[in-house]
C-alpha cells in the first residue's frame, strides 16, 4: 500500500482449505482451446517475458545502457542484465550480467561518456563495478557487506558517491548464563528491537544500522564514509559542480522515527564532513538535482498538511538555500525523476495523467510542455503507471514504453520522432494473440464524478458478445491503472473473461482533489465509483450481468472485502493481501508512524469508532459471496494476520472460502517469482470457475 508520492513507492501455492484449487483447469478455457499450438497467453508464457527498464542515455546521445529484465525458468526468478544500444543503428551489445552468474543493474554514465558504473552480483554480494567502454575492461571497485545505492559520479569523473547500510550494535537486554559446555547446542540469543519501525516489507526484521553516504575513487581504492549518526542518509545524491559538496535529502531530526513525512535537503562538505540543512519546511524535501552551472538546486517536496496524499511540487533554490521558488504550484500533477536540461533553463520530469505516464519539460519561467508520452514499465502482473527516462546533452530522450499488450520496450524520442529500439518479446508476439485493451468511462452514482478504466477483452472478442467480467482493483490506494501490460489480466482474458481495471476516487493522476476524496474516508464512496463503472461495462454490452467477479490486492483487497460486504451482485470474490481491521493493521504494519495519523487522522485508541466503521471486518456479517483470501507468507505491509482474520470470520459465518498463502512472498513480491505468479492467477481463475453460472455448486 502506497501512502503518498514521497512516503510510500515484483512453486505451487499452499492452500489451507482447498488443496486442489490451483490445479483446477478453467472450464471455458479448456472448451475453447484451439487445436495445435496454443495461441492464447498461458501461465507457461510468464517465463518468456522480458522487459526494458532503467534506460540511461550517454551524454552525447549516441548510446543507451538499459537493464533487461527476463524471467529465468531454472531459478524461477527475474534476472537483470545490462545491454548497450546504438541510437543510430539500433545495434545491441551485451555489457554485464548476461552470463547467468549474477545480476547487473543500475547503469550510470561517467560525465565524459567513456565509462559506465553499475552494480553486479557476479562476485557474490552486490558490488560497484566500472567498465571502460573503449578497452572493454570491467573493474570491481568494492567489496561491500551490503548493496550500494544512489550511485552518482562527480562532475570531473574522479569519484563515485553512493549510500549503504552501515551495521550497528543493537540493543541488548539479558543474556544466557555463562559456562556453555563445549559442543553444546543452545538456543539462539534473544532478539531485541527498540525502533518504532522494526521490520519492513521485503526486508523482514531489520538488522541494526543506518544508511550512510560514501565516496570512492572511480579508478578503485578504499571507500570513505562521509556521514554518521543515528538516522538514515540516502536517496538521490547530487554533487556540486566543483565536486566539493554532496547534496541529499534526509530527516536528521531527533523525532525522525515518529515523523515519516519529513526530510530536508542537506549540503555535505566532503572535506570537513560538515552537514548543513538548506531547507526547513514542514514536509519532505528530496531528490536534489544541481543545475549545469552549479548555481541552482532543484528538488521535489510538498507542505505536510496531514492528508493521506499530496502531489510533489518541483522547487528550485540557490545553492545556499536562498531564493526558493515553486515551479509547479498551479500544476495539478506530481513530477518525478527530475533531470536538468543541458542549457540550464528547464528541467525534465515524468508524471502521470489519466492513468498514463508522460515526460514534461518544465521551464524556469513556469512554462510546461510534454516531450514524450506512452511511458510504461510499472510492473508485469498488473497495469500500473510507471516507467523511467533519461536525457542526453542534445535533448534526446530515452524511455521505456510501448503497447499495452506486451511488456515495456526501449524507446527513443529525438529530432521530433519517437522510435522503438528493442523487440524483446518478438517470439511471443509472433505466436500469441493477446487481449485488446480498451478505455471505458463512467460517472459515479454517488456524485457524478467522472471515472475512467480499461477493459482487457478476451482474444478474438466479438463485439456485442457478453462475457464474464472480473473487476480487478488496484492497490495503493494512491496509485493508478492505465493502458499498460498486465500478465494477470492477459491470463484472465485468455480464459474467456473481460477484465476491468478502474481508477476510482483516491487514484492518482487525476489531481490532488480526486485523490483526497478518500482522505480519512477509505474505503467509502470509491465503492460507488467501482459499481458504476461495472454497470457501464454491462451497458456497453461487454459484461454479463449474471457473471460478475471481483479481485484486487492491497488497497484493492480492502475494496474487494468492502464490496462483498455491501452487495451480493458478485458471483465470487478473491481478496488479496487485504487490510481487514484497521486497528490491527496500523499497529502491525511496517510504517506505524504513518498509517494511523495520515489515513485515519487518529490512533486506534483515540477514535476506535472510526477505525471500526472503515474496517471491512465490520461488514463481514453481511457477506454471502464466496470469497477466497490470498496473502504472501512474509507480508509486512498488510500483515498475514489481516488475511487470517478475514478467513476465520468467513469460516465462522459459513461463507465459502479458502486461505491461500504464497510461501516466502512479501507484500511487494507476491508475484515476483513466475511460478508463484502463475499459480496465484490460476487459483483466482479456479475459484471463479467454481461459481460461474451453470457451474456445479462447490461444497
Amino acid at each position: 500500500m502506497k501512502a503518498s508520492s514521497f512516503a510510500l513507492a515484483a512453486a505451487s501455492l499452499l492452500l489451507t482449505a482447498a488443496p486442489a484449487l490451483a490445479q483446477d483447469a478453467p472450464a471455458e478455457a479448456a472448451a475453447t482451446a484451439p487445436a495445435g499450438p496454443e495461441t492464447r497467453f498461458t501461465a507457461r508464457d510468464l517465463f518468456d517475458l522480458s522487459m526494458a527498464s532503467d534506460p540511461q542515455i550517454s551524454p552525447d546521445g549516441s548510446r543507451i545502457a538499459y537493464v533487461r529484465v527476463a524471467n529465468d525458468i531454472m531459478t524461477d526468478r527475474a534476472r537483470r542484465s545490462i545491454w548497450l544500444v546504438d541510437t543510430r543503428t539500433g545495434e545491441q551489445v551485451p555489457l554485464a550480467g548476461t552470463t547467468g552468474e549474477g545480476d547487473a543493474f543500475t547503469p550510470r554514465w561517467s560525465p565524459d561518456g567513456t565509462r559506465l558504473a553499475y552494480v553486479s552480483t557476479v562476485a557474490g554480494g552486490a558490488q560497484l563495478w566500472v567498465k571502460w567502454l573503449k578497452g572493454g575492461e570491467a573493474v570491481r571497485l568494492t567489496g561491500l557487506p551490503t548493496s550500494p545505492s544512489g550511485i552518482t559520479w562527480s562532475p570531473d569523473g574522479t569519484q563515485i558517491a553512493y549510500s549503504m547500510l552501515v551495521a550497528a550494535d543493537g540493543p541488548k537486554l539479558g543474556k544466557a548464563p555463562d559456562g556453555k559446555p563445549e559442543g553444546a547446542k543452545w538456543a539462539e540469543p534473544l532478539e531485541v528491537y527498540d525502533l518504532l519501525a522494526y521490520r519492513a516489507d521485503g526486508a523482514g526484521y531489520l538488522k541494526p544500522g543506518f544508511e550512510k553516504l560514501f565516496v570512492i575513487p572511480a579508478t578503485g581504492g578504499a571507500p570513505r564514509q562521509l556521514t554518521f549518526g543515528d538516522y538514515h542518509d540516502g536517496g538521490t545524491l547530487a554533487f556540486s559542480r566543483d565536486g566539493r559538496a554532496l547534496y541529499f535529502g534526509a530527516n536528521r531530526k531527533a523525532d525522525w522515527q515518529s515523523d515519516p513525512v519529513e526530510s530536508e535537503i542537506h549540503a555535505l562538505d566532503i572535506a570537513s564532513g560538515r552537514v548543513t540543512a538548506l531547507t526547513s519546511r514542514d514536509g519532505p524535501d528530496h531528490d536534489p538535482a544541481v543545475s549545469p552551472d552549479g548555481k541552482l538546486i532543484a528538488f521535489l517536496g510538498f507542505d505536510d498538511a496531514g492528508r493521506a496524499y499530496e502531489n510533489d511540487d518541483l522547487y528550485v533554490m540557490s545553492s545556499d538555500g536562498s531564493g526558493l521558488r515553486n515551479l509547479t504550484a498551479s500544476w495539478d500533477y506530481s513530477p518525478a525523476g527530475v533531470v536538468w536540461d543541458a542549457d540550464g533553463t528547464a528541467l525534465y520530469a515524468q508524471y502521470d495523467i489519466g492513468g498514463e505516464t508522460r515526460v514534461a519539460r518544465i521551464g524556469l519561467d513556469g512554462r510546461i510542455r510534454d516531450v514524450a508520452e506512452g511511458l510504461s514499465g510499472g510492473g508485469l502482473d498488473r497495469p500500473y503507471t510507471g516507467g523511467s527516462f533519461s536525457v542526453a546533452g542534445n535533448d534526446a530522450l530515452a524511455f521505456t514504453g510501448g503497447a499495452p499488450t506486451l511488456p515495456a520496450e526501449l524507446m527513443l524520442a529525438a529530432g521530433g520522432k519517437t522510435r522503438t529500439l528493442t523487440d524483446l518479446n518478438a517470439s511471443l508476439k509472433a505466436v500469441k494473440t493477446m487481449g485488446e485493451v480498451r478505455k471505458i468511462t463512467a460517472t459515479s452514482s454517488f456524485d457524478g464524478l467522472p471515472i475512467e478504466g480499461w477493459l482487457t477483452l478476451p482474444p478474438g472478442y466479438t463485439p456485442g458478445k457478453r462475457v464474464p467480467l472480473i473487476l480487478e482493483i488496484h492497490g495503493g490506494p494512491f496509485a493508478a491503472y492505465g493502458p499498460h501490460f498486465a500478465s494477470d489480466n492477459q491470463l484472465y482474458a485468455a480464459a474467456g473473461y473481460a477484465v476491468l481495471s478502474a481508477n476510482p476516487r483516491g487514484s492518482t493522476s487525476y489531481g490532488e482533489d480526486f485523490a483526497n476524496r478518500i482522505d480519512k474516508a477509505y474505503p467509502g464512496n470509491d465503492y460507488d465509483d467501482l459499481i458504476s463503472i461495472v454497470d457501464a461495462a454491462i451497458a456497453e454490452g461487454v459484461a454479463d450481468p449474471e457473471a460478475l467477479f471481483v479481485t484486487g490486492g492491497s488497497g484493492g483487497g480492502v475494496l474487494t472485502s468492502w464490496i462483498v460486504g455491501k452487495t451480493d451482485r458478485l458471483k465470487a470474490a478473491v481478496t488479496q493481501k487485504p487490510v481487514i481491521n484497521w486497528t490491527t493493521q496500523v499497529l502491525t504494519a511496517d510504517n506505524p508512524a504513518f498509517f494511523g495519523r495520515y489515513w485515519l487522522g487518529a490512533q486506534p485508541w483515540e477514535n476506535p469508532e472510526l477505525y471500526w466503521k472503515l474496517s471491512p471486518l465490520s461488514l463481514v456479517g453481511n457477506v454471502t459471496t464466496p470469497t477466497l483470501v490470498v496473502v504472501g507468507s512474509e507480508d509486512y505491509r498488510t500483515p498475514v494476520s489481516e488475511a487470517e482474520q478475514y478467513y476465520t470470520a468467513l469460516r465462522l459465518r459459513g461463507v465459502p472460502t479458502a486461505l491461500v498463502k504464497v510461501p516466502g512472498a512479501s507484500h511487494g513480491g507476491i508475484a515476483a517469482r513466475p511460478s508463484q505468479s502463475a499459480a496465484k492467477a490460476a487459483a483466482v481463475l479456479a475459484w471463479f470457475e467454481r461459481y460461474k453460472a451453470g457451474a456445479p455448486t462447490a461444497p
